[in-house]
């Protein structure tokens, strides 16, 4: 096993590093460099993709003189659309499996935690320095490629084939991605702590985060109040496009307000149904429904629980740290 070392070889002075990074903060970024430059490459790579794309789709939509005319379809390619937002979906996944889990667990599984504890570095500081890095790098990733992807849909959000409330959108914008990205940096850190052997963290992250993004789609909704919109049973709804209004449920209701499921009257013969309305009373139709202008305030409700999970992972892993041996 090789170590780094911050004297000169020659003469046993301090090594006097130029620069913003120096002592054991140069050593942590030295020690993942690799992982650095990957994480980097793969942001620069999204980046331009986004961009790229976005400037395809203005050309197109300004050839066929949107917005005086109709857009055309599709302005994007579905598959490159399927594509970029696979790729920020699994953003979060990839940081917590490749830059979360390795981050301590490498160290305790090969002795170099106990090497550089043992010397001049307090157990705390190293940690704080590997646990600025981690968090770092996986903020710097979510908010670069928040905002682009946010730069790209907000203004052409009403010709993208995704509305506000997909997964793909409303966890690819915003502050949701950034927020996601710390949480399961977090909890790849956290699970390393526990494990101590690198490929097994990994293994246990990736399902973790599986395990996550099934939670958080069945929980997504709930982060904003919905409202509900009555009408009457034979007329046509006035709610709104599917591009501002997310619909999460609709019933048939009486006049006094008691709510069925569609198929309540739903009976073999015409006239058997007539019968079964009016002796229940039906008369309207009730939607219960989100509105696009509430993204906004979901979306920094959903990064706060995130944001706050991150924290007490973070405060575990510094108690955990600092009473169990390396």
């Amino acid at each position: 096993m090789t170590t780094t070392t911050l004297t000169d070889p020659t003469t046993g002075a301090g090594t006097v590093r130029r620069g913003p990074l120096r002592g054991l903060a140069w050593l942590v970024v030295r020690q993942h460099r690799a992982t650095l430059y990957c994480v980097l490459a793969l942001v620069v790579l999204g980046a331009a993709v986004i961009a790229y794309e976005r400037g395809q789709m203005i050309d197109t939509l300004d050839a066929a003189g949107w917005p005086r005319e109709n857009a055309p379809d599709p302005v994007v390619s579905a598959r490159v659309w399927n594509y970029v937002t696979l790729a920020l979906g699994l953003l979060p996944t990839l940081l917590g499996v490749l830059v979360g889990a390795p981050l301590i667990a490498s160290d305790t599984e090969q002795g170099t935690a106990q090497l550089v504890t043992t010397q001049s570095v307090a157990r705390r500081r190293w940690l704080i320095a590997k646990l600025t890095l981690g968090y770092c790098v996986a903020l710097f990733a979510g908010l670069v490629l928040s905002v682009l992807f946010t730069w790209w849909w907000k203004p052409y959000r009403s010709v993208l084939p995704a509305v506000w409330m997909d997964g793909s959108v409303f966890d690819g914008t915003g502050p949701v991605l950034p927020a996601f990205c710390l949480f399961l940096t977090a909890a790849g850190i956290t699970i390393g702590v526990l494990l101590r052997r690198v490929l097994m963290a990994m293994v246990v992250t990736l399902g973790f985060s599986v395990f996550v993004n099934i939670v958080w789609d069945r929980f997504r909704d709930g982060l904003g109040t919905s409202h509900l919109y009555t009408y009457p049973l034979n007329a046509e709804s006035s709610l709104g496009s599917y591009q501002d209004v997310q619909q999460l449920d609709s019933w048939v209701g009486s006049a006094d307000g008691t709510l069925y499921g569609w198929g309540i009257c739903a009976k073999a013969t015409e006239a058997a149904q007539n019968a079964c309305v009016k002796d229940k009373g039906i008369v309207n139709n009730v939607v219960e429904y989100l509105e696009y202008d509430q993204m906004n305030a979901m979306q920094w409700t959903g990064a706060a629980i995130l944001l706050a999970a991150t924290a007490l992972l973070t405060v575990f892993v510094v108690w955990r740290v600092s009473r169990r041996p390396l």
